[in-house]
């Protein structure tokens, strides 16, 4: 054999080598970028399956548009709702709603469910009254707060503060009244002050019952609201479906149910649950 048949013999397997080199880099990037893209894809399969159901309903039974209509009309009714500016206005309007009836809901029941905490006594005392007043819905308010605030903005905010506040007090107290007293006695030994006890003891240990309170909250007082609307009127997305019931509008009606769920969603998903993962990483809390 001759060397240049033996160098080119070499260039040939070592450019194999290398292509192979490259391949075998390759596939875990590729699996790795599939395994992401999965992992983004995984949450919307449940409405995709829905979806699919929903339509097969609609094209099996062909029921009459006061009963079901086909997703594509619930979408187009949506575009012509966002085309006509109307469906931002109402987003806006309950979501400023929602925020300053849940401001004002944490302002009252963090202070309460601690002060009702810190005393066993008293918080023993207190949960049943608290069970009672959670089991309550707001919705079941609203006849007396329409008698007491009218047909006024008065009686959304009351509704949303309302089942907004008991949750966050019951689980409030909860959270600082379960955290062993060997915490603060063992803080008290090293010569902790009070302030400091709080902000290293019972504000950590108590944080993941306020964060569940907050999330229980905002739920309730999200479905008070919608209520609200509907009763109340003003605009917002429960007037946006009450209006479209009145008028036969089912598409309307579906499309506005739709938008609450995935608002919801968003809220929790996007906001409550992102807070609440970076204090527990600040805090150096772990879930069990």
């Amino acid at each position: 054999m001759k060397p240049d048949d033996v160098a080119k013999g070499r260039s040939a397997v070592g450019s194999e080598a290398g292509t192979a080199a490259l391949h075998a880099a390759a596939v875990p990037g590729a699996v790795t970028r599939v395994a992401r893209a999965g992992a983004t894809l995984r949450p919307a399969a449940p409405f995709l399956i829905a979806l699919i159901i929903w339509w097969g309903a609609w094209a099996l039974l062909r029921p009459p548009d006061i009963i079901l209509v086909p997703p594509n009309k619930v979408f187009s009714a949506l575009l012509d709702l966002v085309r006509q500016g109307l469906l931002d206005a109402f987003i806006k309007v309950s979501l400023e709603r929602l925020a300053r009836g849940v401001l004002v809901g944490i302002l009252i029941g963090v202070p309460v469910g601690w002060l009702l905490g810190l005393n066993e006594d008293v918080s023993r005392a207190a949960e049943p009254i608290l069970r009672f007043f959670n089991a309550v819905s707001g919705i079941a308010w609203l006849p007396l707060m329409i008698l007491w605030f009218g047909f006024s903005e008065r009686t959304i905010s009351a509704i949303i503060v309302y089942t907004m506040a008991f949750p966050v007090i019951f689980n409030t107290m909860l959270g600082v009244s379960t955290i062993p007293n060997r915490l603060p006695n063992a803080c008290r030994t090293l010569g902790a002050g009070s302030l400091r006890i709080i902000k290293d003891v019972y504000v950590p240990g108590s944080f993941p019952s306020v964060m569940t309170g907050f999330r229980l909250g905002i739920g309730y007082g999200w479905r008070a609201l919608i209520a609200g609307e509907f009763v109340v009127g003003g605009g917002g997305l429960g007037f946006l479906i009450f209006n479209a019931r009145t008028q036969g509008n089912i598409a309307e009606v579906m499309g506005g149910m739709i938008v609450l769920g995935l608002l919801w969603l968003m809220i929790d998903r996007l906001i409550l649950s992102s807070v609440e993962q970076n204090i527990i990483g600040r805090w150096g809390l772990m879930r069990t």
